[in-house]
């Protein structure tokens, strides 16, 4: 018999993985790129909850403040801003379709073995007092000791993700009014760039 604590636990799980599941799904079925980008937001939003509900909250604050309050925006941002041709990406789905399928299965296959293994007792470890650990101190352990090199690897990808989308979004426009910064500080003394106007004010009633 489960207790009302136990009860209200599940519930609140089974809420949390419905709703990031159902998110991440409309945001591979909806057509508008904006669209997918605030679902994929909701579905990291729930991944948070459910991390923060089995007590790596480190995680969940960290998956909320740099996904969703820094890349996810940068990501929207772009999307907004490039003008994307729906109809040219549609027509490379059913090509690509195969290979999706194969991803698609394979993360399948992983989840149901993690569940699988986890009911019937493969591959765990042996746990420690929760009281003895800090998620801080034994994630940064982890991350700077045996994964320093993939950690320092994913930090250059991003970088040149974010430098990407910064020269995907730069465009040359010829009617587009610009400053150039060459020119300003090669000005001489005696050449006039400002013209002083004197305006003559007007009288009480009249337009000036």
């Amino acid at each position: 018999m489960l207790s009302p604590g136990e009860i209200i636990y599940q519930a609140l799980f089974y809420l949390f993985a419905g709703a990031a599941v159902l998110a991440g799904l409309r945001m591979i079925l909806t057509r508008n790129p904006v669209y997918s980008a605030l679902f994929l937001v909701l579905a990291f939003v729930n991944v948070a909850l459910l991390w923060v509900q089995m007590g790596a909250e480190f995680l969940g604050i960290i998956l909320v403040l740099v996904y969703v309050g820094a890349v996810m925006v940068l990501f929207l941002f772009v999307v907004m801003m490039l003008d994307i041709n729906l109809a040219t990406l549609r027509q490379g789905v059913t090509r690509y379709a195969p290979l999706g399928l194969v991803v698609a299965g394979l993360i399948i296959a992983e989840i149901v073995w993690a569940v699988w293994g986890h009911f019937l007792g493969v591959g765990n470890t042996p746990q420690t007092a929760a009281s003895a650990l800090s998620n801080t101190r034994e994630l940064g352990t982890e991350i700077y000791t045996h994964y320093l090199y993939a950690f320092e690897v994913a930090a250059a990808i991003l970088v040149l993700g974010i430098v990407a989308a910064i020269a995907l979004t730069l465009r040359w426009r010829p009617a587009t009014k610009h400053q150039n910064p060459g020119q300003q500080m090669r000005v001489k003394a005696d050449e006039r760039r400002i013209r002083l106007v004197d305006l003559k004010a007007g009288k009480k009633g009249e337009e000036s």
